[in-house]
């Protein structure tokens, strides 16, 4: 397995040339194309993606420690299969739809400024995270530990009080609609 460290890779479309098999390391990744490649059992570190399309990628056993996305478009992932021991990810105006982090253990993750709608956030750790700025239209939050999450500058979700921890999670009064919606009550 090749060990890469400190490279950058700009505008290169992994989905046609595939990124060699290993760990990267310190690598920052601009607007590159890895839509629908196999990703599996990659290792990356103290990584940067910046402006990259990652949507449908596979992920089994990858291993993401330290990394940022930002302004990537990462529709489909299923953050479930990668390796969970030291899953650290970090999101910035990322378009972050119809993927999965169910059981994911990601304390204190920041989400910002990202349209995370259709997430399955179910059975997940997301204490202490912070959705700022962040479209949750229809993620789904069932047994989810919510404890000491910062809601108060994101709109459109739905929270069960009684299906998640949600001790001192932090909401705005306008979206506090959102953990009332299963009681069907009109809020004027």
């Amino acid at each position: 397995m090749a060990i890469v460290e400190s490279v950058t890779y700009e505008n290169i479309d992994f989905s046609k040339e595939m990124l060699a098999r290993g760990e990267y390391e310190s690598c920052t990744f601009v607007n590159c194309n890895f839509s629908n490649a196999d990703l599996s059992h990659f290792i990356f570190i103290d990584s940067t993606f910046k402006d990259c399309n990652l949507s449908l990628v596979k992920l089994t056993n990858t291993i993401f420690r330290d990394i940022v996305f930002q302004g990537c478009k990462m529709i489909g992932l299923q953050f479930t299969d990668t390796n969970a021991f030291g899953l650290v990810v970090s999101f910035d105006n990322c378009i972050l739809t119809n993927a999965s982090f169910y059981k994911s253990k990601i304390k204190n993750t920041a989400f910002i400024n990202s349209k995370i709608n259709e997430v399955d956030f179910t059975d997940a750790d997301l204490s202490g995270a912070n959705f700022s700025q962040c479209d949750l239209l229809n993620a789904i939050f069932d047994n989810t530990n919510l404890e000491k999450a910062d809601f108060r500058t994101s709109i459109n979700y739905q929270i069960d009080p009684e299906r998640n921890k949600i001790k001192k999670s932090r909401h705005n009064n306008s979206e506090l609609g959102g953990l009332l919606t299963k009681y069907g009550i009109v809020i004027d």
